[in-house]
């Protein structure tokens, strides 16, 4: 009976310390990204990025790069670009860690990761199988997955319908002129100004085996200086628009000078720009009916617009006026 008794209490005490490895183990095991246990309400009614000129860095996370043993070489110009292919998204996982822009990711706000596109970007993204379209604005690298172009928030990805997993969804990057113009608002250029569509296909030549979607890549830490100020960043060199503007973004513009001839305004353009080149990838000529403005935008609100009024104003010696465009 003592036998028994003992070979009973030696197999229960094994029993109970491989079970004990076992939970041990799936404690350990990564955790799948997903959304967070109570999310806000009412995420679908998140309104769209709102696409501003904003100066594209020539370093920090438009340098290029390598994951997994390819590389990638960011786009540092301001030029179309449209792609199709699979959309991910990314949540809870990245919540609060830093993007390749260097800014906190926020998995409720209205922004994506793209491989290639300049930083910062505004892209529209449609999915073909339901009609919906989003505006995002593009602050990260990835997803590192054969066949996937964009990785979403997990807002996006409620509101353009692809929160069950990878879907196909056609991508187009808006560009500074498009900004300006307001054709953004009207589904951009027409057919023959953008760039040829690139199609992604997954396929077992298309680069090494996956890892997962939004990998982070190593980046300088932004300093308190340039995080304090989104222009603080060296821009790349960027050309004045090359027609004046019938049209205008909505949003709080500021209007430099006002001109009778063209020339004038692009001379007065080109100064700036010299002088002020925060501004230079911000300005636009807007032509009127006997009138040439000179203005810089658009802003999201006014209280941005009368801040960079202030910087011209102590630069230039000049009143410049902030006007609003509806």
């Amino acid at each position: 009976m003592n036998r028994i008794a003992t070979s009973f209490s030696r197999t229960t005490q094994l029993a109970v310390l491989l079970l004990a490895l076992l939970l041990a183990a799936c404690s350990s095991a990564p955790t799948r990204d997903g959304p967070e246990a109570k999310p806000p309400p009412n995420l679908d009614k998140v309104p769209d990025a709102q696409p501003q000129v904003e100066p594209i860095r020539d370093g920090g996370p438009n340098k290029p790069y390598d994951v997994n043993g390819r590389s990638y070489s960011p786009v540092k110009t301001d030029k179309a670009m449209t792609e199709k292919g699979l959309a991910s998204w990314y949540g809870r996982k990245f919540q609060g860690k830093r993007t390749a822009s260097g800014e906190v990711y926020n998995m409720y706000a209205m922004t994506a990761a793209h491989k290639t596109m300049p930083i910062p970007s505004y892209a529209r993204v449609r999915n073909p199988a339901n009609g919906r379209e989003i505006i995002v604005r593009v602050n990260d690298r990835g997803p590192f997955v054969a066949g996937r172009i964009i990785d979403l928030s997990y807002t996006a990805a409620i509101k353009l319908g692809v929160l069950n997993g990878v879907a196909p969804v056609e991508v187009e990057r808006i560009t500074y002129e498009q900004i300006r113009s307001g054709a953004w608002q009207r589904g951009g250029l027409p057919e023959e100004a953008m760039a040829p569509v690139i199609e992604v296909k997954a396929s077992n030549d298309d680069g090494p085996p996956p890892v997962p979607a939004s990998m982070p890549i190593p980046i300088p830490e932004p300093t308190a200086a340039s995080a304090a100020l989104p222009d603080a960043s060296p821009a790349a060199p960027l050309p004045p628009p090359s027609r004046a503007y019938t049209t205008a973004a909505q949003g709080f513009w500021v209007q430099l000078g006002a001109f009778k001839q063209r020339d004038g305004a692009e001379q007065f353009q080109r100064r700036v720009s010299d002088e002020l080149g925060w501004l230079s990838p911000l300005l636009a000529i807007f032509s009127e009916p006997q009138m040439f403005r000179l203005q810089a935008g658009p802003y999201a609100t006014r209280s941005e617009a009368q801040e960079a009024a202030g910087r011209v104003r102590e630069a230039l010696k000049l009143v410049p006026v902030v006007i609003e465009r509806r």
